[in-house]
């Protein structure tokens, strides 16, 4: 049976069930629900005017759909659910259905460890296999990752994110299993459905975040064991010295935002095409004042360079997330202005 593309948006087909429910089966959903989604629900409920049937039958038996698919994983696990599913809705649709759960069973292994603070999930995985390492790191939130793999021993290091690169899918026992000897160090536990962890585009947001001098070495060391890997991990990343990729709109907006003297320090030990490129999107006059600023810095660490170079990347990327630039990023990526 082939999926029926909905015409409603998440939040219309949210509020279309809502309706659909009545007063107080709805008031009761509301109970489970935060202020921010209750008002976002009720906002969209005070818009909608008239519904046609097909639009209020599809997303009902779309609802109906997931409620079904979430019983059956609950009850019998994923390869169960799987297969009912694609008896009763055919392979297509049981696929689809399936693939929209796949987020929300990702959040209820070790949910614990994502509220942990860093330091304290240190601790805990100082003792620990580089296999186990990468598991649990592949289920904390990325800046918590981060933080570690910078702080674990250089020959542990590439290790680490090799595998955490590697990893597809756990099964629930092993995940159980590392959850329980976590047990006794954290007081929370949450027993696991089969999903989908690490991959490289979770390691490519880990090394986003790390320091400048960790990202070097990472890539160093994993340019020489696995440049196919390094090389997939970087068309997915965005560093310093991409700025000579993006476009000049682009640059003169984040040239905006940074503080003129961590650009002056960044470019200090930046390459002379990324001089170039950022030189050629200023003003004249902002342009001699940043040489000026240049010319006048003297014992520089290397460090503090990095450092301002990593503000200037947290700030282009900020841009990038909320909308107001465009990185494109692999080869034969497509951009239209």
């Amino acid at each position: 049976m082939p999926e029926k593309k909905l015409r409603l948006s998440p939040v219309q087909r949210a509020a279309t069930v809502i309706i659909s429910l009545g007063a107080q089966r709805a008031s009761d959903v509301y109970k489970y629900l935060s202020e921010d989604e209750v008002e976002m629900l009720s906002l969209e409920i005070a818009k909608m005017q008239r519904l046609s049937e097909e639009d209020v039958r599809e997303t009902m038996e779309d609802f109906y759909g997931l409620c079904v698919t979430q019983k059956v994983i609950n009850e019998g696990g994923v390869i169960y659910a799987r297969d009912v599913l694609e008896k009763a809705f055919g392979p297509e649709q049981a696929a689809s259905l399936m693939e929209r759960l796949s987020k929300s069973l990702k959040t209820q292994a070790f949910e614990f460890i994502r509220k942990a603070d860093y330091k304290s999930l240190q601790m805990a995985l100082a003792s620990e296999h580089p296999q186990t390492i990468a598991l649990v790191l592949s289920y904390a939130r990325s800046d918590q990752a981060s933080m570690i793999i910078a702080e674990l021993p250089r020959t542990m290091q590439i290790d680490v994110i090799k595998r955490i690169a590697n990893l597809d899918r756990t099964s629930p026992e092993i995940v159980s299993i590392v959850e329980k000897t976590l047990e006794r160090r954290f007081d929370s536990i949450i027993s696991a459905d089969q999903v989908e962890v690490g991959g490289v585009p979770y390691i490519a947001d880990i090394m986003n975040r790390v320091d400048r001098s960790t990202e070097k070495f990472v890539f160093d060391e994993l340019g020489e064991q696995d440049p196919k890997l390094a090389e997939e991990i970087r068309k997915l990343m965005f560093v310093f010295e991409d700025i000579v990729n993006l476009d000049g709109l682009a640059i003169q907006r984040f040239i905006r935002e940074v503080d003129s003297k961590d650009l002056a320090v960044a470019l200090k030990a930046a390459n002379e095409d990324v001089k170039e490129v950022i030189f050629q999107n200023m003003s004249s006059r902002v342009r001699e004042t940043i040489q000026t600023d240049i010319q006048y810095l003297h014992n520089i660490r290397l460090r503090d360079v990095e450092e301002a170079q990593q503000k200037i990347v947290g700030v282009i990327r900020q841009l990038e997330e909320a909308g107001e630039i465009v990185i494109a990023r692999g080869e034969g990526e497509e951009i239209i202005a």
